[in-house]
């Protein structure tokens, strides 16, 4: 159902209350560093790095300025006192957000083996944490049936401040899905998780290896694919947002800002910010509304 409002507006709305994840590897530190101080910045973690790696970069973000967000996932976290050494090291920082994921390593470090477990056991100490966000899958999971992933939403969403949607390029299965858990009770603000505006050749192989390979198919059969790979044409992010708000209401869904992927790509994903609504600083610089 397309909106009386003007689309364009509420769209730029949107980008200007984005956060860009950041992937702690080599040479992340510095690039971080150059995004604009107070914009939020979200640091991932792997199980290929250990949490340790994920800290590291925490702090250097802190120390320059930034908003962070740091990501747990639980099936890294061995224990209770890890999981609150964890959350007192990020509060000394200053950090006031976290966003908790289950994880994809294949075996858990120790007791814990999906988020709810992790947002339950924060439910029992008083941890300093003003808001928790959790993931959500608009085009499925491949191993785990759509029911239950809903029933995990409705189960989790009681610990949790938001949710921030996996990868997707398919702006009607986002609103579809979005309209769908709103029926099914699931009332948690969302942040869509949007691909930064690389190259599509680029954006393709990325996407396959974090295992969002259902979107990518609906991306490699756009009109328009094979003349844009070969012409080495950039992905356009602001595509998919219009398509989600011709079907939906960003206001009346709690659509509520972007979680941009950036794949550590921040100079090119800090252009497309300036050019698509961002707010700049007195000096021109980028800021990111929180």
């Amino acid at each position: 159902m397309a909106q009386s409002a003007d689309p364009g507006i509420l769209v730029d709305g949107i980008v200007r209350r984005s956060s860009i994840e950041i992937i702690p590897l080599k040479g992340a530190q510095e690039k971080a560093a150059a995004v604009p101080a107070g914009t939020t910045i979200s640091v991932t973690c792997s199980p290929r790095f250990g949490l340790s790696r994920t800290l590291d970069h925490v702090a250097a973000a802190c120390r320059s300025g930034h908003r962070v967000v740091p990501h747990l996932a639980a099936r890294m976290v061995e224990d209770r006192r890890a999981l609150r050494e964890f959350v007192r090291t990020v509060t000394d920082l200053g950090v006031d957000e976290m966003f908790v994921i289950g994880g994809d390593g294949e075996k858990p470090a120790g007791r814990f083996g999906e988020a709810a477990e992790i947002l339950e056991e924060l439910g029992e100490f008083d941890h300093g944490l003003t808001r928790l966000g959790i993931g959500c899958y608009p085009e499925g999971h491949p191993k785990v049936a759509d029911d239950v992933l809903f029933d995990a939403l409705l189960r989790k969403q009681s610990y949790a401040d938001y949710m921030v949607s996996q990868l997707c390029f398919d702006g009607a299965a986002l609103a579809g899905w979005l309209r769908t858990a709103r029926e099914r009770g699931i009332r948690l603000p969302l942040r869509i998780g949007v691909a930064a505006p690389l190259q599509i050749r680029k954006l393709i192989e990325l996407s396959v290896r974090i295992g969002v390979g259902q979107s990518v198919r609906f991306l490699s059969k756009q009109h328009g694919m094979v003349g844009s790979l070969l012409l080495g044409r950039a992905y356009e992010p602001m595509d998919l947002l219009h398509a989600v708000h011709d079907d939906i209401s960003f206001a009346d869904f709690s659509v509520e800002g972007l979680h941009l992927f950036s794949f550590n790509q921040v100079d090119v994903t800090l252009d497309w910010l300036s050019r698509t609504g961002g707010a700049r600083n007195p000096d021109g610089s980028h800021h990111l509304a929180s």
